[in-house]
């Protein structure tokens, strides 16, 4: 085993090879531009790193891990088009530098070559990556379109958010360890409880990530602290503080996020009071545990070694405490 840098590093080192260098230069210049931007590279490590876990070789699950990344990074360039977002990871967005057809184009493309490179597998590992592979776009295509509707709606559920950001963003780290486990051929148990500590793990993520957007660090956690809240996102901050705030905090959760008038500062200031007041904020941190916990109970029933099952435990414990 491998620790994360390591992993980072040869992955890295993989993508640089794969530069897409031919025609026509429009399609395959932004495909390059958005892989080269930066950015954790959590998924693909965590592929590369489950291959190891169930003793696979890293290097045999460099196709998987890429196809995860490009992936990804398909569904930014068209995230970001649907934003209208001038900036990812501190530079123009794909439709900003180039165009908006560019940018769709581009993203097309970059599904299909992440499908084409499981074509370096065998056939029944090919076809097990391709299954979980198709599964696991529609579910992020379908917590996209949750999270469009979420914003129109004022009836959102915290069932309904779970959901959301489930299929959003937390099918996507199971799936990048599923993967890691199916080029190791690791039992199909073992498979499916991987998949599934990713899985919460993952929603774990996206938790601490909506805490941490309201009452991080603005040195440590690379963007606007209050973000969320100028957006006028529900996010479980806002939907926890209208289940567990009292009528008075209800009313002026709401009055304060449709108020376009006073400052941006007062705003952060006024509903983060709510979050706090309310036990929002304590219910979400305990949410990201509770996650957490869901993930390790998953670990006793890995056909793996106890040093191998503290590994996934001490990446989960930096998940729920980072600060970025």
């Amino acid at each position: 085993m491998q620790n994360i840098e390591t992993y980072q590093k040869s992955f890295i080192a993989y993508l640089e090879d794969f530069a897409v260098d031919k025609e026509p230069k429009n399609l395959y210049e932004p495909v390059n531009y958005i892989l080269k931007l930066g950015g954790k590279r959590l998924r693909p490590v965590l592929t590369l790193m489950t291959s190891e876990v169930f003793n696979g070789n890293a290097n045999d699950a460099m196709n998987a891990a890429l196809s995860v990344e490009v992936f990804h990074n398909f569904s930014l360039i068209h995230d970001d088009i649907m934003d209208d977002a001038p900036l990812r990871r501190g530079q123009e967005t794909v439709h900003e530098k180039w165009d908006l057809n560019t940018g769709i184009l581009s993203g097309d493309a970059m599904l299909i070559l992440a499908y084409q490179l499981f074509e370096n597998y065998e056939l029944a590992t090919f076809q097990a990556l391709a299954k979980l592979f198709s599964k696991t776009a529609l579910e992020v295509c379908e917590g996209q379109q949750y999270d469009i509707d979420f914003e129109s709606r004022h009836d959102v559920t915290i069932p309904e958010y779970l959901k959301m950001i489930e299929y959003k963003t937390a099918v996507l780290v199971g799936a990048a360890m599923k993967m890691g486990a199916i080029v190791a051929q690791a039992s199909l148990e073992d498979q499916n409880a991987i998949y599934d500590f990713g899985r919460y793990l993952g929603v774990a993520f996206q938790l601490q990530d909506d805490y941490l957007d309201a009452f991080g660090n603005p040195e440590t956690f690379g963007k606007q602290v209050g973000g969320d809240i100028l957006e006028n996102k529900k996010t479980y901050l806002y939907l926890k503080t209208l289940e567990l705030g009292s009528p008075n905090d209800r009313s002026k959760l709401v009055e304060i996020m449709s108020n376009d008038i006073i400052s941006n500062e007062e705003k952060i200031t006024s509903v983060k009071t709510l979050f706090n007041d309310s036990g929002a904020s304590h219910a979400t941190q305990k949410a990201v545990k509770d996650y957490t916990t869901k993930a390790f109970e998953l670990l006793k029933t890995l056909n793996i070694s106890d040093d191998k099952k503290q590994v996934l435990k001490l990446f989960g414990e930096q998940l729920m405490n980072r600060r970025v």
